[in-house]
């Protein structure tokens, strides 16, 4: 219980930490850049943990495997809970819904911090992509929030 927390302090410190020394005129390319440094911190540990979560099991057959592999075993690894729901289009699109986020559990249920909340998902974002593209699957993950603490992960498969 006490690692949960900690992760969810250090999470949020770390968003704030790179909006304060990143966005400092709040101009949308300052956000843009405090956004995609915390992609990129979320992607390489996405990578490392992927790496060490698949050293013991076998190659997935296709993408709804790995992805399968994400809903269930990392997500419970990082998160202490499955992913709630998962759609696809069978064509590369996938929906991963989490009905009680654990990044956005400490803000309120209201709409009052709706507006805040895609900025705590980046990072996650980054992970889902970066852990993929261990796998050898590029992706692009976006993320959405209607319903404090709900979010909806979209990964379209990048096809060569």
């Amino acid at each position: 219980m006490a690692d949960e927390s900690l992760f969810e302090f250090l999470h949020m410190e770390i968003v704030a930490y790179v909006y304060k020394h990143q966005s400092g005129d709040n101009n949308d390319q300052e956000r843009g850049n405090a956004l995609s440094t915390l992609e990129g911190l979320g992607f390489r540990v996405g990578q490392g943990l992927i790496e060490r979560f698949t050293k013991d099991t076998p190659t997935f057959k296709d993408d709804l495997d790995a992805v399968k592999f994400l809903c269930k075993d990392l997500w419970i690894n990082l998160f202490r809970k499955q992913i709630d729901n998962l759609r696809t289009n069978h064509q590369g699109t996938y929906v991963l819904q989490d009905n009680k986020f654990s990044l956005l559990s400490q803000f309120s249920n209201s709409k009052q911090y709706i507006e805040e909340a895609p900025k705590y998902l980046v990072y996650t974002c980054g992970m889902v992509r970066g852990a993929l593209s261990n796998l050898g699957i590029d992706s692009v993950v976006t993320a959405e929030v209607s319903v404090m603490p709900a979010c909806k992960f979209q990964v379209v498969i990048q096809r060569a």
